[in-house]
């Protein structure tokens, strides 16, 4: 019994020695709040003339909101009637003469907005400009002498870094949270945003943080709190801010001409994962370029369908994901580099950056010809082509002897790959094809369980498709 209660006692003094120790290592935040909280507003944006579109967030219902990234501010449920909406956010302001920064989304639409500071001071705001793409809308009041946020450099910000947010969730001003920096360089996919690298933290967000400022230890606001996670509509640990740098040239380019430009490569990428074994890599790193824009800085600097983007402009592409923010943040009219794979030999391309159209250029599609069901590995992939007559290929806007188009699904590795009649396939194993017989050619020596990469096309978009033959067969 003594024996235990020895043990016992050192056991407690060593928890207390390390409580102890963390109570002094964990930081204090009061000065941080006490400095900047003033300069963190709140923003009430009221859509008088008709309902507010939902956006993908807790602003409008979707069907399946277990899978949703939710923008957390405004009232749930999109009228189905016109009628008067108002939407909560935050702001922060970032110069003492009324320039105040929030989320696109707290504001889209609305009729009127109105600042709220913390003094209790109450403006009606100007939107000067705002751009859905980043999330970001630069708002003005008038004032002099305001209290500003000091801004601070996202590129230093490092994992397991301290971070605050002030903000309004559900219309509670100053409400301070803290967490931890969970990842940089996020990157949520083609659907959202896709020219964000987010700053993810842990950090409790939930509705009305929406345009908020995230700092950290040293008062430096290093994003803005754009989404949240979630399977519930509240905060579950995944919160994500736009990196304050991209925030701050999208602010630049507003006030110089009212609009926000972005680089174009010209080129369509995707995952190398698949491909891994079929371009004899080390690793799954890199992006893997699918198409190429006809006449755009990718196509005239000599970049390929099949080359493997590694790095642009020295920062190292680890997925697909990671080139378009790079590339959209990048000046129009200036020189990247970019650093490729191509037949197994690494190179560097310079690469005049484009600017990406604000609107989207559909592109027709449409086939023809004879069928030709193969033979051999060709039905082993499950799948029939043709060859493509002219007048087909002139609409697709193919050069002549290019592609051919997939007549019939058999079965097998094309139907599992998602192939469908209509496509088109341009190359095999990075073999161009241009007939049927070329084609039977390309796949000549493919064998049960080895995966065929094709290049197809399908209406406007073209990517790398592992088509596997079954190894049941």
């Amino acid at each position: 019994m003594g024996l235990w209660h020895a043990r016992a006692l050192v056991g407690g003094a060593l928890i207390v020695a390390m409580a102890g120790a963390q109570a002094q290592a964990f930081p204090d935040f009061t000065g941080i709040v006490e400095k900047n909280a003033p300069a963190v507003v709140h923003v009430e944006a009221k859509t008088t003339g008709a309902a507010k579109k939902a956006r993908g967030g807790p602003g409008g219902q979707q069907d399946d909101q277990e899978e949703l990234l939710r923008r957390f501010f405004g009232m749930p449920g999109a009228p189905m009637q016109p009628r008067a909406s108002t939407s909560l956010g935050s702001g922060f302001i970032i110069s003492p003469d009324g320039y105040v920064l929030t989320n696109d989304h707290v504001v889209d639409d609305a009729d009127e907005v109105k600042i709220r500071l913390q003094d209790r001071r109450t403006f009606t705001a100007k939107v000067v400009g705002k751009d859905p793409q980043y999330d970001i809308a630069l708002l003005k009041i008038d004032g002099s002498a305001l209290p500003a946020v000091t801004i601070g450099d996202s590129r230093a910000v490092k994992r397991g870094q301290w971070a605050l947010a002030i903000g309004s969730p559900f219309g509670l001003d100053a409400t301070v949270t803290h967490g931890i920096i969970s990842a940089v360089g996020r990157n949520l996919g083609s659907g959202d945003q896709p020219y964000t690298s987010f700053i993810q933290t842990d950090v409790p967000i939930n509705r009305g943080n929406s345009g908020g400022p995230l700092f950290n230890l040293q008062g430096q606001v290093i994003g803005v709190n754009s989404q949240i996670y979630s399977t519930s509509g509240g905060y579950q640990g995944l919160s994500f801010s736009i990196p304050i740098d991209v925030a701050m040239n999208v602010v630049q380019q507003i006030k110089e001409k009212g609009f926000v430009s972005r680089g174009m490569l010209g080129v369509t990428v995707q995952p190398v994962d698949q491909f891994v074994k079929n371009l004899d890599l080390a690793d799954a790193n890199g992006a893997l370029v699918a198409q190429v824009t006809p006449g755009s800085g990718a196509d005239k600097a000599g970049l390929k369908q099949g080359d493997v983007i590694l790095a642009f402009n020295g920062t190292p592409i680890t997925q697909s994901a990671d080139l378009p923010p790079l590339v959209g943040i990048t000046r129009p009219g200036s020189v990247a580099k970019v650093d490729i794979l191509r037949d197994h030999k690494k190179q560097t391309v310079e690469v005049k950056v484009g600017e990406l159209p604000r609107d989207k250029n559909a592109l027709a599609a449409a086939a023809g010809g004879d069928d030709d069901a193969g033979g051999g590995s060709a039905a082993a992939l499950g799948m029939a082509v043709q060859d493509i007559d002219a007048q087909a290929r002139t609409e697709l806007g193919l050069k002549a002897g290019e592609g051919v188009v997939v007549s019939r699904i058999t079965g097998g590795g094309a139907a599992s790959a998602g192939l469908q009649a209509g496509d088109v396939i341009l190359m095999v194993n990075q073999k161009r094809v241009g007939s049927a017989a070329a084609f039977r050619d390309a796949v000549k020596g493919i064998k049960q369980g080895d995966t065929a990469m094709l290049l197809v096309r399908r209406e406007d978009s073209t990517r790398f498709v592992g088509v596997t033959v079954p190894s049941d067969r």
